[in-house]
Order: C-alpha cells, then sequence, then structure tokens
C-alpha cells in the first residue's frame, strides 16, 4: 500500500477488522473505522494512537449513509474501502430459519457493503482511483449445510464484487473480494460450538471436520487475511480486479 492512504475499514474494533485496522495504521494510513460493540471501539481507540473509531449499527442504512459521508469528508476523499462487516446468522436446518433471521443476517453481510461501496462510488470516480476489498468467505464459493443465510449472503457478495468492478474499472477504480476459510478466534470458535451442539458432537470433532477438509490443516490468522488486503489495495495489485480470493489452505472438500 501507499504511505498516507485514506481507508474506512466497517467493523474492525474487532477480529479480522481490527487486524486489518492495525495493518494499515501501522503502514502510515489514515483510518477511519465503526463497530456496533462499544467496549471494543474503547480498547481500539486507546491502543492505536490516531484512529477515528465511531459506533455504527451497520443494519441500519441511515446510519451507515451519514457515518460514511462523515469519514469521507474529514479524510477528504477515501483511497481504500474494506467492507469487513458481517454477521454469522443462525446455525439452523433451512426450515428452522425463520424469514427475520434471513432478512438480519442479510441486512449486515449483504446490505451494508452495497450501502457503503453506493457511497463510496462517485467519490473514488472522481478521484480516478480506489480500491474496494469485500469480506466474502469459503462459504461464498460452496455450500454450507446449516448456514444458508451467510452462505447466501456470501456468494452474493461476490456477485456484488465482479458487477462493481465493471462499473468502476474505467474509473480506475479497483474491487475485489477475500473469501477466508476458518480463521483462528473467538467468531470462528463460537461457529463452531453453534454448529457441534445442533449435531450433537464435541466442538472438536467439528474443528477437525473443518482442517481434514483443507491442503494445510490449520486454520489461518487475521494477519494473514489483513496482509491480503494490503496487497489489493497496493500499486502492486492495479491490475487486479473482479476477483474472488480465498485464504483457507486450499479448501479440497467441504466438511458436511
Amino acid at each position: 500500500m501507499e504511505h498516507g492512504q485514506r481507508v474506512i475499514i466497517t467493523a474492525a474494533a474487532g477480529g479480522i477488522g481490527r487486524a486489518i485496522a492495525t495493518a494499515f495504521m501501522a503502514q502510515g494510513a489514515r483510518v477511519h473505522l465503526c463497530d456496533v460493540d462499544e467496549s471494543a471501539l474503547a480498547a481500539v481507540r486507546a491502543d492505536l494512537s490516531g484512529i477515528v473509531a465511531e459506533r455504527v449499527d451497520l443494519s441500519d442504512g441511515n446510519a451507515i449513509d451519514g457515518w460514511i459521508a462523515g469519514a469521507v469528508d474529514a479524510l477528504g476523499g477515501v483511497d481504500v474501502l474494506v467492507n469487513n462487516a458481517g454477521t454469522k446468522g443462525p446455525t439452523a436446518f433451512v426450515e428452522d430459519v425463520t424469514p427475520d433471521e434471513w432478512r438480519d443476517c442479510l441486512a449486515v453481510t449483504l446490505d451494508s457493503h452495497y450501502r457503503t461501496a453506493r457511497a463510496v462510488a462517485p467519490v473514488m470516480k472522481r478521484q480516478g482511483a480506489g480500491s474496494i476489498v469485500n469480506m466474502s468467505s469459503t462459504a461464498g464459493q460452496v455450500g454450507y449445510g446449516m448456514r444458508t443465510p451467510y452462505a447466501a449472503a456470501k456468494w452474493a457478495v461476490i456477485g456484488l464484487t465482479k458487477s462493481l468492478a465493471v462499473e468502476l474499472g474505467p474509473h480506475g477504480v479497483r474491487c475485489n473480494a477475500i473469501c477466508p476459510g476458518s480463521v483462528s478466534g473467538d467468531r470462528i470458535a463460537g461457529v463452531i460450538a453453534a454448529e457441534a451442539a445442533l449435531r450433537g458432537v464435541t466442538p472438536q470433532t467439528v474443528a477437525d471436520e473443518y482442517v481434514a477438509g483443507q491442503s494445510i490443516k490449520r486454520f489461518a490468522t487475521a494477519a494473514e487475511i489483513a496482509d491480503l488486503c494490503l496487497f489489493l489495495a497496493s500499486p502492486a495489485a492495479a491490475m487486479i480486479s473482479g476477483q474472488a480470493i480465498a485464504v483457507d489452505g486450499h479448501s479440497e472438500t467441504y466438511h458436511l
């Protein structure tokens, strides 16, 4: 990435998002992030001097629009947008997923990506440059039983990404998707625990199944996702757009 980039990141006070924010800050970027978790926001403000971190409910389209407008104004533009937001949604068979649960998952995991891209696209077009990185998932490349809303949203994120690349490419703006597999941390632990409970097996059984389907037999780290983010936002990736790139140790098969 280039020093002094103006970067906006959603859902970035913890986990993968915080790793991405930390990586950009370490390279001299000016970063504005949002999250819904007040305690995580307080921690990231304390730990990353100079970062701007605001509370935003990413299921609220009007709140997103207001936050993006303020961030772009404060930064004087935007060079990089990272859409990291997503919720895991319900762990259930499709007949047990309620319409409200479906809608709630897509509101954050898909709709927030559209709202932020819609807001920054005119700015990046005027600049003649920019990079949008959307967080999809390995679940956006395969089926994901008992997680249908999440998988549907992550597949849609890739469609959004490729369509944005078509629209924005002529203006010098690139758009790519990152597809993490299982990433070490509290979030995957919660996902595994929920699946194990539904199936009546131990969490270790589920974790072992995840890893068994990979060529590289371990979970990814948040820092490895952040590394790809930095690359996609850098001049080294100037001709990379419309791509969905997995960081998953090569998923050979799915565990269920």
